[in-house]
This record gives C-alpha cells, sequence and structure tokens, in this order.
C-alpha cells in the first residue's frame, strides 16, 4: 500500500517533470499526462517529445512483433504498417530478435519508400562491440536504410548485461562509434525484467532513451513505475512504454480490462509514448482512436483499473519471471 500511495504523490507533482518531457500546454490540460491541441500532429494523433532526441513522437506507437514480425505475413504486415503511418504513427520499434529477421524485413518494405516519416528504432541483443558492429549491417540491410534514428541494448536483465555492454570492447562503444559516423542518432537502453538494473544502466551512462514495462499490473512485482520511471524523467530521457497489455494476456475478453483503459493507464504517466505490437489493420485504427480521445486518467481512475488486474497480476508480469 505504502508503494502505491507513493507512486499517487510521484503522480500528483509530475507537471515540471511533464513539461520536461515538452509535453506543452499542460496547464489547460486534464493531468499529468494530458495532451493539448497544440500537440496535435497534422494527421491529429497526439504527440510528446521523446526527450532529448526533440523528436515530437506520437503517444501511440508501432511495436514491431505480433503480425509484423511474421514472414510469412508480408501482406498483411505492409497493410498494418502502412494503416499506422496513415493515421499519424511516427515511430516504430523493431529488433533483429523478432521473427529472426522477419520484422526487420517487412518493415523495410515500407522504409523503402516512407523512410522519412517514420523515427526507426532498432536494437542489439549483443553485448560486445564487434557483435554490435555485425548485427547493425545486417539491421539495415533488412530495413532498407543507411541510418537508424534509435539504437538500443536490448533487454539488460542483469547486471553483468550493464557491466559488459559498458564495458571497454562493449556494444556502447559501437554505438558511439556508430553515432560518430551518423549510422545512429541515439543511443537507447531496454528491459522488462528488472527495474533496478535499468536503474543501473542509466545511472551509469547517459542514454538518450528508455524502454521499459509500465501495465496495469506492473504495480504488484518489480514495479517499472516507481523509482526508475522517476529517475527516467528526472533525467529528461525519452520513455517508451512497452508490455501495455501484457502480450493481450490482460484484455477482456478472458482479461480485466479492456484496450481503452490498457493504453490509457499506461498514456496518463510521464511516458513519452507506448509502442503496441498489432495483429491487424481494425487494431490499429482502434489504438488511434483511443490515442486520439485520450485523456489522463485521475489517480481514483488508476487505482480501479489495478483493482481489476489484480487477479490476473501473474499474466499481467509474466516476462518478469520468465524472459
Amino acid at each position: 500500500m505504502q508503494k502505491k500511495m507513493d507512486r499517487r504523490r510521484f503522480m500528483c507533482t509530475t507537471a515540471g517533470t511533464v513539461a520536461g518531457l515538452g509535453i506543452t500546454g499542460i496547464a489547460a490540460a486534464s493531468g499529468p499526462g494530458a495532451v493539448s491541441a497544440a500537440d496535435l500532429g497534422s494527421k491529429g494523433m497526439p504527440r510528446r517529445k521523446l526527450g532529448r532526441t526533440g523528436h515530437q513522437v506520437s503517444i501511440f506507437s508501432l511495436g514491431g512483433e505480433a503480425t509484423v514480425q511474421q514472414a510469412g505475413r508480408q501482406d498483411e504486415a505492409v497493410a498494418i504498417l502502412e494503416k499506422a503511418l496513415d493515421l499519424g504513427v511516427n515511430y516504430i520499434d523493431t529488433s533483429p530478435t523478432y521473427g529472426g529477421g522477419g520484422s526487420e524485413s517487412n518493415i523495410g518494405r515500407v522504409m523503402a519508400r516512407r523512410r522519412k516519416e517514420v523515427f526507426l528504432a532498432s536494437k542489439t541483443q549483443d553485448r560486445t562491440y564487434d557483435g554490435t558492429m555485425r548485427l547493425i549491417e545486417q539491421s539495415l540491410e533488412r530495413l532498407e536504410t543507411d541510418y537508424l534514428d534509435l539504437y538500443q541494448v536490448h533487454n539488460v536483465r542483469v547486471n553483468n548485461d550493464v557491466d559488459q555492454a559498458l564495458g571497454r570492447q562493449g556494444a556502447v562503444r559501437a554505438m558511439e562509434k556508430l553515432k560518430s559516423e551518423k549510422v545512429i542518432r541515439n543511443i537507447g537502453i531496454t528491459g522488462h525484467k528488472d527495474p533496478d538494473v535499468l536503474i543501473q544502466g542509466i545511472t551509469r551512462y547517459d542514454f538518450d532513451t528508455v524502454l521499459l514495462t509500465l501495465n496495469a499490473g506492473d504495480i504488484y512485482y518489480r514495479p517499472f513505475q516507481e523509482d526508475l520511471l522517476e529517475k527516467a524523467a528526472e533525467k529528461q530521457m525519452g520513455i517508451i512504454a512497452m508490455k501495455v497489455t501484457a502480450v493481450s494476456r490482460i484484455l477482456k475478453p478472458g482479461g480485466a480490462v479492456s484496450m481503452q483503459e490498457a493504453l490509457g493507464y499506461t498514456l496518463s504517466f510521464p511516458v513519452s509514448t507506448a509502442i503496441v505490437g498489432i495483429s491487424s489493420v481494425e487494431q490499429v485504427e482502434e489504438n488511434a482512436r483511443i490515442a486520439r480521445e485520450f485523456e489522463s486518467f485521475s489517480s481514483n481512475k488508476l487505482a480501479r483499473i489495478e483493482d481489476k488486474v489484480r487477479p490476473n497480476q501473474d499474466q499481467a508480469n509474466f516476462f518478469k519471471h520468465y524472459w
């Protein structure tokens, strides 16, 4: 209970922090994560500043898993990507591990024609300099581009992952070299197992962004929404939320909440955007509608949604136990 109250106090005092994230017009908005009319993109999609990158990012962004990662469903993946861009999504996240490269290849089919519309992020799962240099070449080829807007150290799980990535022959040294050559523009870190490991990472190195988990069950086990989120916000990092629905495990029917509740919950925190894996064009349209209609949830509404998810809390946090 004390942790939840601490989080409530954090949520109630984030107006200044959110302003640092570039969410303008906060005095006229309805809460710490709210977006005013001044933040609307040309296609009606609300946007927030992605930390120090300076990019104005759609609050709903596209994750490169689900249908998008399946090499055998290229036409469906391309249709999803095209629809997302048409509706104002301007951030796409992927990784060479998704579908064994299938995600990057499918995204590349669209990037060949629409690269300038997208802030494109991928990752290295290798912790070494040489391994990361090999991976970036493969990713660029599949994505049909000569640069990435964001390259991230993927899925840090234990402190040794951070030690290796930040070592003299580590992945971050490769990233710094790539940034100096303008192959990548920003450097990030990701993780969904232990928030303390990510805290170590962002304390020891000045990453531009952090990709972290944040859903309505997060509060019940190893919460990412407490110390980690607060520290990232204080550093004015670009904060990207993932696992919004716990890979659909907390969604109705069979789950506890609607997509509107799940996505709205996450967007009510001081995050820059939330990435969602998509299975169909209809899901893109639904999420875009939710984002366009979004108004920040009150602390009481957040608590009610958390209570709904309580019986499903293990499902909401399954990736913290096993991945």
